[in-house]
């Protein structure tokens, strides 16, 4: 692990970045602005890696460098997950069809093990422990107690380094429900499914699964949530939207800005106001549908389709205004039992995945991995079409990883595990390709991804044995 430089040298380059950044303020909002190159020369995006004369977090041409994990639930059938050929010769599997047009902007992962998450003495569980290895690559104690003990998971090493150079150290999203007590798994807690990203050892983060408190958290301006939450009655008592809270700033902002920004700044605007559209929609729904008997929060929206793509387009927001630079998001953890009804399949995921070879329910689970790799592909496809400051899009400018911790998901094993790494990473990965490993630790690749977030002298990560070359 790397030697993190003393807490007021990163207090302090936090403050002169944070002091340097553009935002758009008004009664009860403030909104960050994209980078832009009429307001913040290139130079100024850089920043020196702890303990490095590198950059972290940055791409050669000084834009931000992204990473996110984005996990599924339930392992896959690998017979229409995997790829046929190798190399840059290759063709995508059936349940893999939705990324033909982004083809070129992945690599698919073959041979990726996590061993961590075997059931060696400790027996049934695999959701549990493939949910709270994935990330970490650290065995978890099975325990269905509060005394439970996982690793610190990648996207936390990556903050732990970077985090101080963005409003926010880390997002973590989820479109699955948050359970941090209890057991869920055959002697395991909950939180081992529920969470992916973990601070330390004994620290889960919770992820956000609520749109409307993701939104307030971004743009909504507050010391405390409470803050937040009265700032956003207020603007939902008078009707307005944040952006009539900061007309005159954007007006200003606007008179010194390139035919290109101008550009820029009037498309996130307008992604920010559909968005916003888009929640107020779904907490007038949510008054409307009958009273469930249990608590459903405002903001889900009840189409888990628009719930899911309303959150990805968050994330995708909260990169292009440099808020953050490292997330992880929660399609669904493993063992996770959604039926979907409204695209032919009414039994549930997990249900499915134990086919015993049924062809009928081998089919039923292959359409809802290809749903899920289509909801991947609309994030993609959203990541590659906003522009950073250099030109370049988001995903180039990024390193994505989805996957999950079961492979086979009828053997609930651990080998060869369905994961894609998507972007350039600024130049520094090489996409367009079906890579195969010879049973190479998740980890491995792992290690790779954060020497290019600048994460500096780490030797080892989990149980990986090197670093993953071949990316």
């Amino acid at each position: 692990m790397n030697s993190p430089r003393p807490d007021r040298a990163l207090a302090a380059e936090r403050h002169h970045r944070l002091d340097r950044r553009r935002f758009l303020r008004g009664l009860g909002v403030c909104l960050a602005l994209p980078a832009m190159e009429s307001l913040v020369p290139r130079r100024l995006l850089a920043a020196t890696a702890p303990g490095t004369a590198g950059t972290a977090a940055t791409t050669a041409t000084g834009a931000p460098l992204r990473m996110a994990c984005l996990t599924f639930a339930n392992g896959c059938v690998p017979g229409k997950w995997f790829p046929t050929g190798s190399g840059k010769a290759f063709e995508l599997n059936e349940t893999m069809t939705p990324l033909t047009g982004l083809k070129d902007k992945i690599q698919v992962m073959g041979g990726l093990t996590d061993h961590s998450a075997d059931a060696g003495p400790d027996g049934p569980g695999d959701p549990g422990r493939g949910g709270g290895t994935l990330l970490t690559a650290v065995r978890c104690k099975k325990t269905a107690g509060a005394d439970f003990r996982a690793g610190v998971s990648v996207d936390q090493v990556a903050a732990q380094s970077v985090g101080h150079l963005t409003p926010f150290p880390s997002l973590q999203l989820s479109c699955d429900i948050v359970q941090n007590a209890g057991g869920c798994d055959t002697g395991y807690a909950c939180v081992y499914q529920k969470n992916v990203s973990w601070s330390s050892p004994t620290s889960p983060l919770a992820p956000e699964n609520n749109p409307r408190l993701v939104f307030e958290r971004l743009f909504g301006a507050g010391a405390t949530a409470e803050e937040r939450r009265q700032n956003m009655v207020l603007r939902q008592t008078q009707r307005r939207s944040v952006l009539d809270y900061i007309a005159s700033e954007t007006q200003s902002v606007g008179r010194n800005l390139s035919a290109r920004d101008h550009q820029k700044l009037d498309e996130y605007l307008s992604s920010v106001r559909e968005i916003e559209q888009r929640i107020q929609r779904a907490e007038t729904t949510s008054r409307l549908r009958p009273d469930p008997g249990v608590d459903s929060p405002a903001g889900i929206p009840a189409n888990f389709q628009d719930y899911v793509r309303l959150s990805l387009d968050m994330l995708v927001l909260a990169f292009q205004t440099d808020n953050t630079r490292v997330a992880s998001f929660m399609f669904a953890g493993d063992g996770n039992n959604r039926d979907f009804a409204d695209i032919g399949v009414p039994d549930g995921h997990h249900f499915c995945t134990h086919h015993h070879n049924d062809p009928g329910l081998i089919a039923k689970t292959c359409i809802i991995e290809k749903w899920y790799v289509a909801q991947f592909a609309y994030f993609l496809e959203k990541m590659e079409a906003t522009k950073d400051v250099d030109g370049q899009s988001l995903l180039h400018n990024s390193m994505i990883m989805y996957g999950t911790g079961i492979g086979d998901g009828n053997r609930h094993d651990h080998v060869n595990l369905p994961v894609i790494l998507a972007g350039a990473g600024g130049g520094t990965l090489n996409p367009g390709r079906y890579v195969k490993t010879n049973d190479a630790p998740i980890a491995n690749m792992y290690l790779s991804m954060l020497d290019r977030m600048g994460v500096s002298n780490l030797e080892r990560f989990g149980d990986s044995t090197g670093r993953l070359e071949t990316i």
